[in-house]
């Protein structure tokens, strides 16, 4: 598949890795999981991929640092949560890389911080600078000061939105599910894996529709966030993280999970911002015409 080809040789990866293969089953951190991911980010950067790290977590260890069985639903018990969790999230990441002398660095971004404009080019700078440092960005949602009103809503959206900054060559998007199907599988024999299709297509879009099992499973995020990433020119993975060895084997091409491409040139840089931050709303886009980068 010609798509995959994007996958092998040097680029740029914005890799984004679920709760769900990151903690004990949402009981604290899984140190030994997350040990397993640095030992394939660090294979992939010695074979000269630049890699970007958007990582969840944060409540999780929260949670179990202050002994909540429950998830609160309150927004400042949540917050709280995840104040206190960013603590441990990042210390491990960091005592990982470590180990195999990696710098790591935190950045914590909230909507308003990538709908801004000069922040946006600020937060774009320091994550490229850090890039070019050789230093690992290991980026969250700052769920400490968000509201309803500026949340990304979920690490999918905030990953497309880092790669569109980086201007990445590909978002891999890891989670619990094999990728994307083309019914529910798990009420549905007859499903398929979608091995390849375009990030616009609306059929795609319409597999994992909004009001379907599928959607309130997350998979509609990650469909919306491979069509912005598109917009820079990046293709988008969405595969199983339980798959052993899956970052190194999507490296060497390998078929694994849902690959869905651009199937146009990439905006320009102020167009793909103006875009993405509408489409991240949920707003109408209307292409108006050529924007200077």
């Amino acid at each position: 598949m010609a798509g995959r080809e994007r996958l092998v040789g040097r680029g740029r990866w914005v890799v984004k890795i679920g709760s769900s293969l990151l903690t004990n089953d949402g009981q604290g951190l899984d140190e030994q999981a997350i040990s397993r991911w640095v030992e394939q980010l660090v294979r992939l950067r010695e074979a000269g991929i630049e890699v970007v790290l958007v990582s969840s977590g944060a409540v999780a260890e929260g949670m179990n640092r202050l002994g909540w069985k429950t998830r609160p639903s309150e927004v400042f018990r949540l917050q709280a949560a995840a104040a206190v969790g960013q603590m441990g999230l990042v210390q491990t990441w960091e005592a990982c890389f470590w180990k195999h002398g990696v710098h790591t660095a935190q950045v914590l971004l909230t909507h308003d911080d990538l709908s801004n404009r000069k922040r946006y080019l600020n937060a774009r700078s320091t994550l490229r600078t850090l890039i070019e440092l050789g230093v690992v960005a290991v980026v969250n949602e700052n769920d400490t000061v968000v509201t309803s009103e500026i949340r990304f809503g979920d690490n999918d959206t905030l990953g497309a939105l880092v790669a569109n900054a980086v201007e990445a060559d590909a978002l891999i998007l890891l989670t619990d599910q094999k990728g994307l199907f083309t019914a529910d599988p798990r009420h549905d024999p007859r499903a398929e894996l979608i091995l390849e299709a375009r990030a616009e297509d609306e059929q795609v879009q319409a597999v994992a529709g909004d009001g379907g099992l599928l959607g309130r499973g997350g998979m509609i995020t990650k469909v919306r966030a491979a069509r912005l990433a598109a917009r820079s020119g990046a293709v988008t993975v969405i595969a199983s993280g339980r798959e052993e060895n899956v970052l190194c084997r999507l490296f060497g091409g390998e078929v694994i999970g849902t690959l869905l491409t651009p199937d146009r040139e990439p905006m320009a840089a102020r167009k793909q911002w103006i875009a993405g931050h509408l489409q991240a709303r949920g707003a109408l886009i209307v292409d108006t015409g050529r924007l200077k980068p």
